[in-house]
């Protein structure tokens, strides 16, 4: 215990000094071991590093789940070691609320029937988001993670050691300037006693046995023992009593001239290994730090390789996502609009409402074709001509399967003559491709003038 509370003590002596070093040093009173221009980049681009790291890993836990509740919960379970339950997703939430909507609305109505097919591919939606959220949580997160409380917390670590040492190199070298500048006015002086405190650290003491021994033998003589012994002369400096005659010792043991100056060199070379002792350290510590700082270059490769694998992963997702909304968009083209057919009792009339204002007031529906049964749009499309003028050529963007005899069937890069009919839903076109004929999406083309 005696020990632990002595080291204690210690550290916090050396503490202590360090701080007020340091303190000394931003205010300009105390020099400071300037590093090399290329370590200094070196850090910078480390702390850049660090400080981007954070930003980048911090917006995409918010994209991946927009809920600061969800990701506190997520962050606990984390610390404390434990599986992160599965949590349903927003289009998931989203197409059973549908579901038990037309469940409860009836499932044969034509809204009940939108109902249902809307919440398949909602729920086909979440289930492509939730694999999204944990291919990107493997591949992107969790190397920042890494990079963050690994990597990083060794080099913060090694920084610190190479912060200490650096102030441990100045205070030697301050400590041996202040033995320097106190031998050489030892050596014009002649007979001042060596102040060795001020050339060891602020929280060096001596031994209570070297203090006692120290006060004994530098104790000044009386007057009897001075006249008794020295009767050719004596003169007072400022503390001692010395001898007029450099080369007489001194009475009681105290310090001659040259053994004082002897004690001074002494000193001096102690100042000196301490400060080899203190830059070897240094270097040492300034290499190893120099290598975990180049190593920011293969932290940098890991990251890309990372962000390429984020970005599959997110075309992935949205791609998957744009080919649900596709098949749901054809799905709901074979359906009527929602009061095509099922007009409720409020509504005014066929009789008393003229065929202008009843076509702008219905919502858009499917295209001609869709309102017959198959065997007659077919027919139809067959003996449809397309318009005197009108006709535009297009470029295939993707392929498209037809889903049935009344669309065209499409191959990427491929020309084909493309018209509208009246009544016609926008978002599909007539194709003509030699002599096959059919609908075709506006979204698959690319026309051109």
């Amino acid at each position: 215990m005696d020990f632990n509370m002595k080291k204690l003590a210690s550290d916090a002596g050396i503490f202590f000094t360090r701080a007020v070093q340091f303190t000394e040093e931003k205010f300009g009173q105390a020099e400071k071991t300037e590093l090399d221009a290329h370590f200094e980049s070196l850090l910078a681009r480390a702390d850049s590093t660090k400080n981007w790291t954070e930003k980048i890993l911090r917006q995409t836990e918010v994209l991946l789940q927009p809920n600061p509740s969800a990701r506190v919960e997520e962050f606990l379970y984390e610390k404390l070691d434990r599986k992160v339950p599965s949590r349903v997703t927003n289009g998931e939430l989203l197409a059973q609320y549908m579901a038990e909507a037309a469940s409860e609305l009836g499932p044969t109505t034509p809204y009940g029937k939108t109902l249902i097919k809307v919440a398949e591919a909602e729920k086909r939606l979440g289930a492509a988001e939730r694999d999204f959220i944990h291919t990107a949580s493997i591949n992107f997160l969790t190397p920042l993670r890494n990079f963050l409380e690994g990597d990083w917390k060794t080099i913060s670590k090694e920084r610190r050691l190479l912060q200490n040492r650096r102030l441990d190199l100045d205070a030697s070298k301050a400590r041996l300037k202040k033995a320097k500048a106190a031998e050489a006015k030892a050596t014009c002086e002649g007979d001042t006693v060596p102040d060795f405190q001020e050339t060891r650290p602020r929280n060096y003491i001596l031994s209570a046995s070297a203090s006692a021994t120290l006060e004994d033998t530098c104790r000044p003589p009386s007057w009897a023992e001075w006249k008794e012994d020295y009767p050719g002369g004596w003169r007072r400096p400022c503390i001692f009593l010395v001898p007029l005659n450099p080369s007489l010792t001194l009475a009681r043991g105290c310090l001659s001239l040259p053994k004082d100056r002897k004690l001074w060199n002494d000193e001096v070379d102690k100042a000196e290994q301490e400060l080899r002792v203190a830059q070897t350290e240094f270097d040492r510590q300034a290499e190893v730090t120099r290598l975990l700082l180049e190593g920011i270059s293969s932290t940098h490769v890991n990251h890309l390789r990372c962000l390429h694998e984020f970005v599959e992963s997110q075309t992935t997702y949205y791609a998957q996502c744009y080919r649900h909304m596709l098949d749901l968009q054809k799905q709901l083209g074979r359906f009527p609009g929602t009061f095509v057919g099922t007009a409720e009792p409020a509504s005014p009339p066929l009789s008393s409402t003229s065929p202008t204002t009843t076509a702008a007031t219905m919502p858009m529906g499917p295209s001609v074709a869709d309102l017959a049964p198959p065997g007659e749009a077919a027919l139809r499309l067959e003996e449809v001509a397309p318009p005197a003028s009108g006709t535009r050529k297009a470029r295939v963007l993707y392929d498209y399967e037809a889903a049935d005899s009344s669309e065209l069937a499409l191959l990427a890069d491929e020309l084909i003559t493309v018209y509208s009919l009246p009544g016609m839903d926008p978002d599909w076109l007539i194709g003509e491709r030699g002599n096959k004929k059919g609908k075709v999406p506006v979204t698959y083309l690319e026309l051109l003038s």
